[in-house]
């Protein structure tokens, strides 16, 4: 049904394109509205046309009630992107996307070098993890050992806690927080 959709979607934005064109040549006065409107008529009244421009234009109305009021994204797909649904003899187990990101955010915090962290998780068809790491960090902070660190920590935890393996753990510095002044 995907294929329908597409192809429907490319010639209802061609038909839209065409008679946006049409419109514009008519208000700027480049085109004569008595020939569109002779072209229209002729198309209209044909016998064999007359029917075949209704005949589409029902099914673009069926389609359009169709794209409006009925999602085309199945419920499975809809998990997929919450989160990860596990399943064994005993039931069912969803962790969601959600529930990751804390986890990462968690063993990222837990280094004394990282100010601050925000974190993005994708999931594939095989339940295979991706991060993504947004990371401040201090000064002293070694950027080199502190994301390989990071990398194997962060593996190493999510695969503890969930049983998910993590194909790879994405580290961006953001940037390097300044030094705080002491007050005294």
């Amino acid at each position: 049904m995907k294929i329908l959709e597409k192809i429907t979607l490319i010639i209802y934005s061609n038909i839209i394109l065409i008679l946006s064109i049409i419109l514009c040549l008519l208000v700027f006065g480049w085109l004569d509205i008595e020939l569109v409107g002779n072209i229209v008529n002729k198309i209209i009244i044909g016998e064999m046309s007359g029917k075949i421009v209704l005949g589409v234009s029902v099914l673009f109305i069926l389609l359009s009630i169709k794209c409006i009021f009925f999602d085309s994204t199945s419920k499975e797909q809809i998990k997929e992107r919450q989160g990860v649904l596990l399943e064994n003899e005993s039931g069912k187990l969803m962790i969601s996307k959600e529930t990751i990101e804390n986890l990462v955010n968690s063993v990222a915090l837990n280094f004394q070098s990282a100010e601050d962290v925000t974190t993005r998780v994708e999931l594939d068809r095989e339940n295979n993890v991706k991060v993504y790491i947004n990371l401040i960090v201090n000064q002293e902070a070694i950027i080199k050992d502190l994301s390989a660190n990071l990398q194997a920590k962060i593996k190493e935890k999510v695969k503890t806690a969930t049983d998910l393996e993590v194909k790879e753990v994405n580290i961006t510095i953001k940037k390097v927080a300044p030094k705080q002044q002491e007050t005294e």
